[in-house]
């Protein structure tokens, strides 16, 4: 089916974003391993096959060229991925929603996880996928009817038991749900390390990280 990924963003401002990687990092070093992570992201989607691309932002970070871009609407994490899927539908169009924190991911694995929403008319199509994250939360949602964003409201968000209770509140609402391959996403300077060295040649973020020379780690 026609399917649109949304990248949800914040704007790289030091003292705002990845404020886990502090320390060892100083908000500056973490804010340029969040640039580079946002922008191997928006490589990674600019080369999936999809319908639309849309950045939805906090804050004003532009969009890249050939997407569309919606500003982030709530207080909570949940209210602004509800916002995200109803902001951005597209009449007969599935969506797939990402975050920044997964720099590792691939073209290739955006389109399968598109693909794996099919149509609703075989056996395998399914009605959503999600890729749950190492840590229980979980990095992607692919919803083929956008509508269904709404069972996010009632789910906590930022817990260990964030992916499982999305999966229970997904099946819960009869959805066919498949599981996309579980990745580790970037909260910690570990987790940043270990993330970067699955990154492909050429990644921005694999870069950044390299380059970081936080206080506390070097010796």
């Amino acid at each position: 089916m026609s399917v649109q990924v949304l990248v949800l963003a914040k704007t790289p401002v030091p003292g705002r974003v990845k404020t886990r990687l502090c320390p060892p990092c100083t908000p500056g070093q973490a804010a340029v391993v969040a640039a580079a992570a946002l922008a191997d992201t928006v490589a990674a989607v600019t080369a999936a096959p999809a319908t639309r691309r849309c950045l939805v932002v906090d804050g004003d970070h532009p969009a890249p060229p050939g997407w569309h871009r919606t500003a982030q609407r709530g207080v909570t994490l949940g209210e602004r991925l509800v916002h995200a899927y109803a902001d951005t539908r597209l009449d007969g169009v599935g969506s797939l929603l990402i975050g920044m924190d997964t720099p590792q991911i691939s073209a290739g694995l955006l389109a399968d996880a598109a693909r794996r929403l099919g149509e609703g008319e075989d056996e395998d199509d399914a009605d959503a996928v999600l890729g749950l994250a190492e840590d229980g939360g979980w990095w992607a949602l692919g919803l083929r009817n956008p509508s269904h964003g709404q069972v996010l409201r009632q789910v906590p968000m930022s817990t260990p038991d964030t992916g499982a209770l999305t999966l229970a509140a997904l099946r819960a609402r009869g959805l066919r749900v498949a599981a996309l391959p579980t990745l580790r996403d970037v909260d910690t300077y570990a987790d940043a390390q270990a993330v970067a060295a699955l990154c492909p040649a050429g990644s921005r973020f694999a870069y950044a990280v390299s380059e970081l020379a936080c206080p506390a780690t070097a010796a």
